[in-house]
């Protein structure tokens, strides 16, 4: 089922977490976070969502890499129910894809509770202080990939932030897969 994330609270400040990475690494917010900007975001290896613009949220991590932007990915999905989003899937993937930023496994899901994320792809763009800036799409795809000319909206989102530290006023939300979540 399709999911939509809140509009941008801006400033909110990044909340901080301590993950395991695909590389055998765990990682904190501080060790992710760039000079000018960091985007989280959630996504998983098996929606369909993010499977359509999987090359583009690695063209944008690259790009935005270059402008002082820190980036990570969280899979916080309940692998026992979605196994194609266990750890080892997860290694598998982040290898395969060849990921130019740290995949980590929020397994207790307790870092997508403290974000709020909603959905995969669900992105947080945030300032060099680690206020929220960008709640957005990455383009205009959605379960299936969009022309290749379309106009990127995080990277642009992520660029305006990265420049003068706000993110646009107009933001369109992401949609995707709803975060699947652990029975209670």
């Amino acid at each position: 089922m399709a999911a939509t994330p809140p509009v941008c609270d801006f400033d909110w400040p990044a909340p901080d977490f301590e993950l395991p990475g695909t590389d055998g690494r765990t990682y904190r917010l501080a060790d992710v976070a760039g000079e000018n900007g960091t985007l989280v975001m959630f996504i998983c290896n098996h929606c369909p969502y993010v499977l359509a613009v999987l090359d583009r949220i690695i063209r944008d991590a690259r790009d935005l890499k270059k402008l002082g932007i820190g980036v990570a990915a969280i899979c916080s999905n309940d692998a026992e129910s979605y196994p194609a989003d266990s750890l080892e899937n997860m290694k598998k993937m982040a290898e395969e894809h060849a990921f130019p930023f740290p995949y980590l496994h929020d397994e207790d899901q307790s870092v997508a509770r403290s974000y709020g994320a909603a959905c995969t792809p669900d992105f947080f763009g945030f300032n060099r202080e680690l206020g929220l800036q960008y709640r957005g799409r990455l383009d205009a795809s959605r379960n299936k990939a969009g022309p290749a000319d379309l106009r990127r909206d995080l990277f642009e989102a992520m660029k305006q932030i990265a420049e003068t530290g706000r993110g646009p006023a107009e933001q369109i939300p992401s949609m995707g897969c709803s975060i699947k979540w652990k029975a209670a």
